[in-house]
This record gives C-alpha cells, structure tokens and sequence, in this order.
C-alpha cells in the first residue's frame, strides 16, 4: 500500500492534534490520569495543542496521507525539555489537568528517570485515527523516521504502557531496556530502544 508520509508544517497542527487526541483516548497511561473519558477527550485535545508545537520545535511532526496516522519525534539531544519549554507549556498544562496534574506528574517523573543519556531519536507519541487502526499506518510512520536515524547512525527511544504495541514495536525493531511502574497504582511502562541499523 503506497501512503505519503512527510513532515508536518503549520498548517498541519490542527490535523495532527486530531490524530493523536484520537489515537490516545484510550491509552493506559491517559486513562489513569484522566479516568473521566469525556474528561479525558477535552484534555488530550488540551494536551496536544501544547505538545505538538513543542515538540515540532524540537524535532519534527510526521503525518501519513488523510491523517491517518501521526508521530511526533524530538531530535537528538532534545528528548528532555528545558527551562524555556517548560514555562511556555506549565499553564497551558495545569489548565488541561487541572486537579489530574499530579498524576501526570508522576508518570512524567517515572518516563524521565529511565529514559537514556544517550543520544537518539525520541518518539514521544505516535498515533493513529480509531478508524484507521490495524492496518499497518503506525508501523509506515515509525519507520519513515527510522530510516533517516539510520543514515545518522543514530538509535531511536520510545517508552510505551500499552501492551499490545510492545510486539509492534519489537517487528520494527525495538528491543526492552527497562520495565517500571509509576507509583500509587499507576500504569506499567516499558522503556524501548532500536539500536541504528
């Protein structure tokens, strides 16, 4: 199946922020921080409107043909966010969290202490449309972004609380690094890394 995959521009934000708040309704992680799912759908929308500029500033947005598919990647050596990013997202994410903050928090403290020191790639969120989904748009996304880690001879990162893409991500790839569970019953994480081919 042909599909054109390329980056997104500007113009693109409000498609991509669809995909991805689409994509994560139903995310472990999301859904124990927002249990409410209406709740839940208002704030990944919230959510995304924050993240996918950020993240096209450090790095690059991708999305398939149709928006089928969406994947946010933060560029070598920007994987955590600094001061500046921080400020500019803080309010925006108290207001999308509200009383759901702390939780979030813990699950951000919990992907920032077992994410590498190494230089990678990092795929932060990669999604696609409900519609969409199980017929092969996640893993075209993912590997447009990995051939180019490949011709930097770079690695990739992801971390992931859905089971089921753990296989997925192993076929493009991907092998376990580390396992952890966020604190006060929260989701089981795994910490991937796809070593340059």
């Amino acid at each position: 199946m042909s599909e054109t995959i390329g980056p997104a521009g500007p113009a693109d934000q409000l498609a991509v922020i669809e995909t991805l708040a689409q994509a994560f309704q139903t995310d472990p992680a999301l859904s124990w921080i927002l249990p409410d799912p209406d709740h839940r759908a208002r704030a990944l929308r919230g959510l995304f409107r924050v993240l996918v500029p950020a993240d096209m500033r450090a790095g690059v947005a991708l999305r398939s043909e149709g928006d089928a598919a969406a994947a946010l990647w933060r560029a070598p050596g920007q994987a955590h966010s600094g001061t500046l990013e921080f400020l500019r997202t803080v309010i925006p994410l108290v207001a999308t969290f509200g009383t759901a903050l702390p939780r979030g928090l813990k699950v951000q403290a919990g992907i920032d202490a077992h994410r590498p020191k190494a230089r990678f790639w990092y795929l932060h969120y990669v999604g696609v449309r409900t519609a969409h989904q199980g017929k092969g748009h996640g893993g075209r996304i993912i590997r447009a972004q990995t051939a180019v880690a490949d011709t930097e001879g770079l690695p990739c990162w992801l971390e992931t609380a859905t089971p089921e893409n753990v296989p997925l991500y192993e076929r493009l790839g991907f092998v376990t690094q580390v396992e952890w569970d966020v604190p006060g019953g929260g989701p089981h994480f795994w910490g991937m890394m796809r070593p340059a081919c």
